[in-house]
């Protein structure tokens, strides 16, 4: 593994498995975290997203994440853990329990009181600068623009000068803010690494610029969203609207035409599991699992997908 990594490429928010009683499955962790490892075009793992169910999960739990999985991958891949904190001790605190778990970055998610109360320019610059005292790359987790944690393409700018953020994870659900975003951190320093984490239209969001995709629907999917990401370098329209009529269904199905949610997140577990790729689609309450009508879309998605197991 270089010492400096590289975070072009493709990036999945890993799930996290659980036992029948909501434990953390660290076998099946272990199982899916290599699995993961061994697909095109994967250049890291990202623990504690959304994905990985991380409001289900206590501070120590979501430390014992990173550590299993950067276990695991030691010496294949760098694994980045995000942190979700409501102020800057908490998430110093937090921020040196994944490096201490063997994280070699962070993704930075707004403290969820900014989605409420919104935020000064100068609160984000100063939590950036408190977490980045940990030593660790950072990672911007860009939130969508109709929210209050919405960061401005003046304040990405800044951030994308400061050295110890390497990259941002975008996901405006606004095309128009994501263009103007994109340039912004591009003119502030264009050495910076551009991931769209726009789950629920990949191809229009990566043929916007962007280095690769940091993405929940990866730990699902990981080979046909890199056979898109190729066909996008590429400049192969053809070929990359093909690989997306194959994505759109198990999108719809798992997404509903929305944004990632808790139960989007249900849905994607059971997907999993019906491609074989975790052994159980357990999740937390209160998210709920699929019911019957979303379980026949599922399974008629992965079936066209060629990826049916179960």
């Amino acid at each position: 593994m270089p010492s400096t990594p590289d975070y072009r490429g493709i990036i999945p928010a890993i799930a996290c498995p659980f036992t029948s009683d909501y434990r953390i499955d660290e076998p099946a962790l272990r199982k899916h975290a290599s699995w993961l490892a061994t697909q095109p075009g994967v250049v890291a793992v990202m623990t504690n997203g959304h994905t990985g169910e991380v409001f289900s999960l206590m501070p120590r739990e979501r430390a014992e994440v990173t550590r299993i999985v950067a276990d695991e991958l030691k010496g294949r891949l760098p694994v980045i853990s995000s942190i979700v904190c409501e102020g800057i001790r908490d998430a110093q605190e937090q921020a040196s329990m994944a490096r201490e778990a063997g994280a070699r970055a962070l993704d930075v998610m707004p403290p969820h009181h900014w989605l409420r109360f919104g935020f000064r320019p100068d609160h984000v610059k100063d939590y950036f600068a408190a977490i980045g005292e940990v030593g660790l790359d950072l990672v911007a987790h860009v939130y969508p623009a109709w929210t209050r944690a919405s960061y401005s393409s003046a304040t990405l700018a800044e951030l994308a000068r400061l050295p110890y953020v390497k990259a941002f994870k975008v996901g405006q659900r606004d095309m128009n803010k994501y263009a103007a975003d994109i340039q912004a951190i591009r003119a502030a320093d264009p050495a910076k690494v551009i991931l769209t984490c726009h789950d629920e239209y990949l191809l229009a969001s990566m043929v916007q610029g962007v280095d690769g995709a940091l993405v929940g629907f990866a730990t699902f999917i990981p080979s046909l969203i890199n056979d898109l990401w190729e066909a996008v370098k590429a400049g192969d329209l053809k070929r990359a609207m093909a690989v997306q009529d194959v994505i759109t269904p198990l999108k719809d199905a798992v997404y509903g035409g929305g944004e990632p949610t808790g139960e989007a997140h249900a849905r994607m577990k059971m997907g999993m599991y019906l491609a074989g790729v975790l052994d159980s689609p357990t999740v937390r309450p209160p998210t709920e699992s699929p019911n019957d009508a979303e379980m026949a879309a599922l399974r008629a998605a992965v079936a066209n997908a060629g990826l049916l197991k179960r």
